[in-house]
């Protein structure tokens, strides 16, 4: 193993002698990107969309919810098209699905057309994902696999930060309809992607293997992959459960428990969201030098922590640095789903088995800012959050009992 490799250093090897690699990886980053901005942009004008269009609190959360079972339909079949027809050319065309019709919800009337529009959109998000991290895992040397994956993952971190720090700045003047009007800009990146990128060799070389097979039904073929895909699921599904019931709610949490306005309720929001970063970053660095099991059991610990501590916070400067730390464990683990799965399944079923479980595991998510929101009208909103903690224990069990280490595996 290299000093470099110890040191933990982003690989230079990859960038002197392959620069598809890193081309790769900026698409599969961008990409992601818009998928975060999109999804908190949301949360920021659920207020004014439904103040505007006279839609009831289940109405305005169900565009979120549909917005995610909309990424499930489109992770199954998305996944499956690129697994037979190519990561790039699959992934160019989520990318425009999910800007036109992120765009059309500028034109909507009333709820049921934005509803429409909010659940095509979410076809296209949601083969983003899987694609995209199957594109990285499989450009990347195995030594570095985690990093890259991590890297993919800040793509989304980095949606999420823009959408906190403009949207405050640009609704006041453009409104809801001007920021979804802003959701055409990706078109051109479909473009961009399609001509720059080909096809990673390995996608190539094993093209003769995937003749006669179904994506699907490699993710059962046997009772051992079918353990995986369950103990896959679970972590998907605690993973994105977790971060919707958290962020979706967080900018209105800040602003009916403490008065923070708008501007305000965004930066402490993006305070988290650079925690979330720095998580994402650090899962990577740690995953490719202790294995990606031990670094699992760190963050779900830590998460199920932070979330009771959070809970209990009040002051401004402690809510502060306490939403930081809390983003690192409650969605650093967004490091390590796309190595993990890269090597757990086949080149044939890669893509469909990241799309398929990740974004089960968002429609399962889904349902998450309705389970906070309904606990938090009840008890609350810090004992809804407190109460997130047992979704992690689950996730832990899932971990120990039903996923194998296979740390810097060759690619089958």
């Amino acid at each position: 193993m290299s000093d470099a490799v110890r040191a933990g250093a982003l690989p230079q090897a990859p960038a002197a002698r392959d620069a598809y690699a890193w081309r790769a990886l900026l698409a599969s980053m961008v990409g992601y990107a818009m998928d975060g901005f999109d999804l908190l942009l949301l949360g920021f004008m659920l207020k004014a969309v439904a103040a505007e269009l006279g839609l009831t609190p289940g109405e305005a959360g169900s565009l979120v919810t549909f917005t995610l079972l909309g990424a499930v339909l489109g992770g199954i079949g998305f996944g499956m098209l690129s697994d037979r027809l190519g990561r790039v050319r699959v992934l160019s065309w989520t990318i425009l699905l999910f800007a036109v019709f992120t765009g059309l919800c500028a034109l909507a009337r009333g709820y049921w057309d934005l509803l429409a529009y909010r659940t095509i959109a979410g076809l296209g998000l949601g083969g983003e994902f899987g694609i995209g991290m199957a594109l990285v895992a499989e450009a990347w040397p195995a030594a570095f696999r985690a990093r890259a994956s991590a890297y993919v993952g800040l793509g989304w971190q980095a949606g999420v930060l823009l959408a906190s720090l403009v949207t405050p700045l640009l609704l006041p003047y453009v409104g809801w309809r001007g920021m979804f009007a802003l959701g055409v800009v990706p078109a051109l990146v479909s473009f961009a992607v399609r001509r720059s990128i080909g096809e990673p060799p390995l996608f190539i070389a094993r093209a003769p293997a995937r003749r006669g097979t179904h994506p699907l039904k490699l993710l059962v073929a046997n009772r051992s992959m079918t353990r995986i895909s369950l103990g896959m699921l679970v972590l998907c599904s605690v993973q994105n459960f977790g971060y919707y019931g958290v962020m979706i709610w967080l900018p209105s949490y800040l602003s009916s428990r403490f008065g923070y306005g708008l501007a305000q309720s965004g930066i402490w929001t993006a305070v988290t969201v650079l925690g979330m970063a720095l998580g994402i970053w650090l899962f990577g660095q740690l995953a490719d030098r202790m294995g990606r099991r031990p670094i699992f059991f760190l963050y779900q610990i830590g998460a199920a922590v932070m979330v009771i501590v959070y809970a209990q916070l009040s002051d401004p400067t402690a809510l502060l640095l306490g939403g930081f730390v809390m983003g690192i464990f409650v969605n650093g683990m967004l490091g390590g789903y796309g190595a993990l799965m890269s090597e757990l399944y086949p080149t044939a079923a890669r893509a469909t088995a990241q799309n398929v479980l990740f974004n089960l595991g968002r429609g399962v998510g889904g349902f998450g800012p309705i389970v906070v929101g309904t606990l938090a009208a009840r008890y609350g909103f810090p004992a809804a959050l407190a109460l997130l903690s047992t979704i992690y224990a689950v996730d832990l069990v899932a971990t120990a009992v039903l996923i194998p280490e296979r740390k810097g595996a060759a690619l089958e």
